[in-house]
């Protein structure tokens, strides 16, 4: 999965400081004109939009959205949260410059003091029920010690995590009573690219803040490792620090998204931001209500997109689509049910696989334990194969984060191997295999050294790195790379993919073929 390190995930869209915003008692947290909560107790019943229309603006829209914010801003909260987090040693205050380290002093962490502080931060949420359920964003309330929910008519209650998912980044906390006036997900009808939307929420700690905008767009894959579950909505209604956990309303006073992710170079807002779809929404914390751990199917597989040029030197039909998999744990359910790096998955239990996103998130809407039915395509051949899922792993992503840098590793003494295509390459030997610290399951054919002019060498192929296939047949002896690469040559391909097994696990790389002069 890629990681994207310009979307702001964080802090950026989740907790900020809201005591400067606040101070000296000119901003209130009501919203203008906002009804008494007490008046509007229970379920806030949307307008009924146009017949057959389920988007389609009222009169009047887009003249004023006073009336839709005033139905619904009851049911938004603000929400602060107190954290532990733990402070630098060996600090000392200089005024006009803050703490700054004391040079050369020794660090006392380890002396089993409490090296802990107390911070503040504050986001946003909103009633979904009567009696008390709020949702928010998972790094809204992660960690937190203690949460308040400070309400429209300035009433402040405690409330207490009742679930959250980090892989959806939603949560569900509570707070004590009932009558509370709520909203609903709109999870059967779609907004459009187009429609309007109003977010509405805490920015900066003001509170009780509305913007407006359009969809800007959909299916929206911005997370990475982090989010590898929603596809979100992108909307232009201005998202800032604290909007985080708040909804977003259609017209009609719907909820059709939960504010989690803006994109900037800034942390502000630049008219980018993203939502967790009423569907994907609605579905975990109906779940996290009920009191469900959230459990998603798992396959144990390290895939990607099969790209033009893969398929191309793969020699796969024009519009090919699927999911490549570049890795298999071993032991996995995966491994056990005989899925194998270099195969191209087209089809689970019978629905098209036209990627990776596509495929991570079907095997994780699957129940651990239920059967799999892949249909793949190895060496260029149609095949099906049955697993039986897993349950994912709770700390996976983090042990995918751990994973390091490449890093090349020493160049042996003496050259050993043979020339394919600006590679020097060798089958694995107990010597190659010590000298670059090869685990015993790995098999291939190591590369010794690399023309620095070649296209390898553009590629930064290194020594130490492990050729697992080409074209997508396993390759362990020199000859067995060969013939896959006059085999691509002769079908007038661009080049030969070859699956490289790196210090950081494997990865597809076409060697494109030198060109004649």
């Amino acid at each position: 999965m890629l990681k994207r390190k310009e979307f702001i995930l964080g802090a950026a869209v989740g907790l900020t400081f809201a005591a400067a915003a606040t101070a000296g008692g000119v901003i209130s947290w009501p919203g203008a004109h906002a009804a008494p909560a007490a008046a509007q107790a229970g379920r806030l019943v949307p307008s009924a939009g146009a017949a057959g229309l389920a988007f389609a603006p009222p009169q009047g829209a887009p003249l004023s959205f006073a009336d839709i914010f005033q139905q619904v801003a009851p049911a938004v909260v603000q929400i602060d949260v107190k954290t532990r987090v733990q402070r630098p040693r060996n600090l000392i205050q200089i005024p006009g410059l803050g703490a700054v380290p004391v040079p050369g002093a020794p660090d006392s962490s380890g002396d089993g003091e409490d090296n802990s502080t107390t911070a503040l931060g504050a986001g946003s949420g909103f009633l979904i029920s009567a009696d008390g359920f709020i949702v928010t964003n998972n790094h809204v309330v992660e960690n937190a010690e203690e949460i308040n929910v400070k309400f429209s008519d300035g009433r402040e209650l405690k409330a207490r995590l009742i679930g959250r998912d980090p892989l959806t980044d939603l949560a569900v906390i509570k707070v004590e009573g009932s009558a509370f006036p709520f909203v609903s997900f709109e999870d059967k009808a779609e907004p459009r690219v187009g429609d309007w939307v109003i977010a509405v929420g805490n920015p900066f700690g003001l509170g009780g803040t509305a913007t407006a905008g359009i969809v800007s767009a959909k299916a929206r894959d911005i997370g990475g490792n982090e989010n590898p579950y929603t596809d979100f909505i992108q909307i232009d209604a201005a998202i800032n620090r604290g909007n985080s956990g708040g909804p977003t309303f259609d017209i009609y006073g719907r909820v059709i998204g939960v504010n989690t992710a803006i994109f900037s170079p800034t942390g502000g807002s630049v008219g980018i931001g993203f939502a967790i779809p009423a569907g994907i929404a609605k579905e975990t914390t109906d779940r996290l209500m009920r009191g469900e751990k959230i459990e998603r199917g798992y396959l144990g597989v390290t895939i990607g997109n099969l790209t033009n040029e893969y398929r191309e030197s793969l020699g796969l039909p024009e519009g090919t689509k699927g999911a490549y998999i570049t890795d298999v744990t071993a032991g996995a359910p995966g491994d056990q049910g005989g899925l194998q790096a270099g195969d191209v998955v087209v089809s689970l239990n019978g629905r098209a696989i036209e990627g990776s996103n596509e495929l991570t998130r079907a095997v994780g809407a699957v129940k651990p334990g239920e059967t799999l039915r892949l249909e793949l395509l190895r060496e260029g051949r149609r095949q099906t194969i049955t697993v039986r899922a897993g349950t994912r792993p709770a700390n996976l992503g983090a042990a995918e984060a751990e994973a390091g840098d490449e890093a090349a590793p020493d160049a042996p003494a003496a050259v050993a191997g043979e020339k394919v295509e600006g590679l020097t390459v060798a089958p694995i030997s107990a010597a190659l295999r010590s000298r670059y610290d090869l685990a015993e399951t790995v098999r291939g054919v190591v590369v010794t050294a690399v023309e620095a002019r070649s296209e390898a060498g553009r590629l930064r192929f290194q020594p130490g790195m492990v050729i697992v296939q080409a074209n997508g047949r396993n390759v362990s002896t020199v000859r067995e790379l060969r013939d896959a690469v006059e085999a691509a040559r002769s079908a007038n391909r661009p080049g030969v993919l070859l699956l490289v097994r790196t210090s950081a696990g494997n990865a597809p790389i076409v060697l494109p073929f030198a060109k004649s002069e």
